[in-house]
């Protein structure tokens, strides 16, 4: 498990994919991203585990699977 901080984005082509940019400039792919995470321009702190076996048509980084996150004020 990890815990990283950032920005949420939108990235790719098509329907996209969201993601979180921290502020290092190291993007992650957010799998299982609840509603309230999916929020273009929002700063939160995600906790989550790296799938290392898993590949994604996006590939702008590591896939985070989102267990628990915070918004940030």
């Amino acid at each position: 498990m990890i815990t990283v901080e950032g920005k949420i984005e939108k990235k790719g082509f098509g329907f996209g994919t969201w993601a979180l940019v921290t502020r290092e400039g190291k993007t992650y792919e957010l799998q299982d991203a609840p509603p309230e995470l999916c929020q273009i321009g929002i700063w939160a702190t995600v906790t989550g585990e790296i799938l290392s076996n898993v590949m994604t048509t996006a590939m702008i980084g590591e896939v985070l699977a989102v267990k628990s996150y915070q918004l940030q004020g």
